[in-house]
């Protein structure tokens, strides 16, 4: 099923016809490793990043989209804060947040579009699922995966969306453990 919402999002349209996404599925100790990444980053980026890796690690699986080399596309539509997409060029990138930027707003959009695609792909299969920047902040930042910036959909099977119903997260933690 996965490798489905995967496909969605790989052939989600793009500006231009330039593709810069990234897609890739989480597994095993990948799925940890993001998790302690976002309880680490919680007292610099946002305490909820600690409730979201709990989320994180109670999913069957979780997939990354993110945006590789995001340069203009030559439209000077000044939509990333600069005046003309050649300023853009000369513009330094960002090191200090999880996020390399700035980024072009089509790419941006063309993202979206990736991550929307891959989320209804994911609906229309009945899985719960919920797009969450703190889990791709956390997988940019330790270099899980290669990309300016990155976004998670952690998938799950369950009675009730413990992503959107923080209570049932226990619940569905305790059913994760007697499945193992």
């Amino acid at each position: 099923m996965a490798l489905e919402i995967l496909a969605a999002a790989r052939t989600a349209p793009k500006g231009k016809g330039f593709d810069n996404i990234v897609t890739y599925l989480l597994e095993g100790d990948e799925i940890e490793k993001v998790a302690a990444a976002m309880e680490k980053s919680a007292e610099r980026l946002g305490a909820f990043f600690i409730r979201d890796a709990e989320n994180i690690r109670n999913s069957d699986a979780v997939i990354m989209i993110g945006l590789n080399e995001s340069r203009p596309l030559g439209l000077n539509c000044g939509s990333c804060g600069f005046e003309t997409c050649a300023d853009f060029k000369k513009a330094e990138k960002t090191k200090k947040t999880p996020f390399v930027g700035p980024i072009c707003s089509i790419k941006i959009i063309d993202l979206g579009i990736a991550l929307g695609s891959a989320a209804a792909k994911a609906k229309d299969m009945c899985l719960d699922n919920r797009i969450m920047y703190s889990a791709g902040a956390a997988a940019c930042e330790i270099g899980l995966i290669d990309t300016e910036c990155a976004y998670a959909i952690p998938l799950s099977v369950t009675g009730k969306n413990f992503y959107f119903d923080r209570a049932e997260l226990a619940a569905a933690k305790e059913r994760k453990m007697n499945r193992q």
